[in-house]
């Protein structure tokens, strides 16, 4: 049997939901063992179209709902003006200072690995809140040699 363009996207959709705390579920049952859920967490993606996705690689890849970031910071860490985050995927970066915006419950969001959405929170949000500075009636990151507009996430 060949398989169809179509049959191939219905078996993209496989139920799984990656939730405001981090936490995956596929088809209401949580993903607990914990190096599936790292395997999940690198494998992360945005097609093109904006869908996310768990890639593996071009043509294999399945469709995953996320409630609110991709990925969350596990800490934050300054090495003298520029920020070093920890990812859960355990993937360290430096922020990603122009994407840096505020959500409604105060935790900040920011660009990581290119276009995922994560989410800086707890302990690594005060890391950066240290370095935040009032300009012009808005805040700002001092960070990087200049200071980063902090936008409104929303």
């Amino acid at each position: 049997m060949q398989l169809t363009p179509e049959m191939i996207e219905k078996m993209r959709a496989i139920g799984l939901r990656l939730d405001k705390a981090g936490t995956f579920w596929h088809e209401g049952t949580s993903v607990s063992h914990p190096r599936l859920r790292q395997a999940l967490l690198r494998w992360l993606d945005v097609r093109d179209d904006g869908r996310d996705i768990v890639r593996l690689d071009e043509k294999r890849y399945a469709y995953v709902d996320v409630e609110d970031a991709h990925l969350r910071a596990k800490s934050a860490r300054w090495d003298g003006d520029r920020v070093q985050i920890l990812w859960d995927d355990d993937q360290e970066e430096e922020l990603d200072y122009g994407s840096l915006r505020q959500g409604a419950d105060h935790a900040f969001y920011a660009s990581a690995r290119g276009k995922l959405r994560g989410r800086i929170a707890g302990p690594a949000y005060h890391a950066i809140a240290e370095r935040v500075v009032e300009q012009d009636g808005h805040f700002a990151l001092a960070a990087s040699g200049k200071h980063w507009p902090i936008a409104n996430a929303g």
